[in-house]
């Protein structure tokens, strides 16, 4: 007979063994292909719109810039800093699915189900209140806050059973945390007459985009990325258990701490420009887990491109459904969220 500590130190390099696994030519190749879509994307983006921009205009523009020409300015100004904020967004809401997805295993989890994009958002209606002149790196700090909050009373509420936290809880006091920041986030609106300044991020889009938010934004986003990428593997094994991955040494209390802070800076990052757009972080983490498997050192990286991808084209799409009205980029991406989300749900009612 096997002894008790035995099997299960085999049990878990058998799981570890099959969580490992992954595909990385798949990976590589959706690395590869999708850089060259996401430069295709981008110039698509600030070629279309109001008046649409022919290709070598845009080229010039950025590579021959002259400040006489209108065309270039309205290229520079405005639809290049939409087009790269559209970009490090998408990257940022799918990491911070992935990471959530994987750290808590729960398969419904994303940073806008769970709370943090309704904390953040909460935050940015206080500011617009309290001190509407704040600069745009206190409103990120603030956007921080928000979604750090949020996140400590989902998952505060989500452990007060006596079983603790498990998937289904925390879904459940994500779902409902987030509409309780939402309707704040409304209620002062409404009371402070903010309804038009805060109804752009509250419905989700880029068109509020600048370089000054690009240039704060993104050494927060990158060094929150790289962060990921070395917490990549700590993911792989929190996936699998928490007590596999503390009977392979890993201290899972300090990756899971870690793991959140690069979630807060992701959200909030992402929420202080676009504003709390969700569903992304729970879409693209499980196509990406279909297409390289379950190795988070490959799916974080993937799962940063195909969110580019989507918010890139997505954006697109929203300026020419009803042009030259731009059509929320939240409810957009709701539209494809929504069902998908339900499809899950169903799916893992039972594991839930």
């Amino acid at each position: 007979m096997v002894p008790p500590s035995e099997f299960a130190h085999k049990k878990m390099n058998q799981e570890t063994e099959k969580a490992l696994h992954s595909r990385p030519a798949a990976a590589i190749s959706i690395i590869i292909f999708g850089l060259v879509t996401i430069a295709f994307g981008l110039a698509l983006s600030v070629s279309l719109g109001a008046a649409d921009i022919k290709l070598a205009t845009v080229w010039e523009a950025i590579f021959r810039f002259n400040p006489d020409l209108q065309q270039h300015q309205v290229i520079r100004e405005l639809r290049l800093p939409r087009a790269i904020a559209g970009a490090l967004v998408g990257a940022c809401f799918a990491v911070a699915g992935a990471i959530m997805q994987g750290m808590t295993r729960n398969p419904l989890a994303d940073s806008g189900l769970l709370g943090l994009n309704a904390g953040a958002g909460v935050a940015l209606a206080l500011v617009f209140a309290f001190a509407p002149s704040l600069s745009f790196t206190s409103l990120m700090l603030f956007c921080f806050i928000g979604a750090a909050v949020a996140s400590l009373i989902v998952f505060g509420i989500g452990s007060l059973s006596y079983n603790g936290l498990t998937p289904l809880r925390l879904t459940l006091a994500g779902s409902a945390v987030s509409a309780l920041l939402v309707a704040i986030s409304q209620g002062v609106a409404i009371l402070f007459n903010l309804s038009q300044d805060i109804a752009f991020w509250l419905a989700g889009g880029l068109g509020g985009a600048s370089w000054t938010q690009i240039k704060i934004i993104f050494p927060w986003v990158v060094v929150a990325l790289i962060a990921a990428l070395m917490l990549s593997r700590s993911v792989t094994l929190l996936s699998l258990g928490r007590e596999v991955a503390a009977g392979l040494g890993q201290r899972t209390r300090l990756v899971q701490i870690a793991c959140m802070i690069v979630v807060v800076i992701l959200a909030g990052s992402a929420v202080s420009t676009v504003g709390p757009v969700a569903f992304v972080g729970l879409i693209i983490p499980h196509v990406t887990r279909y297409l390289v498997g379950v190795d988070y050192r490959w799916i974080i990286p993937c799962s940063a491109i195909l969110g580019s991808l989507l918010i890139i084209f997505a954006d697109i799409a929203a300026r020419m459904i009803n042009a030259p009205y731009e059509t929320p980029l939240g409810a957009l991406i709701a539209l494809i969220g929504v069902p998908f989300f339900i499809y899950l749900a169903s799916k893992r009612k039972g594991e839930l």
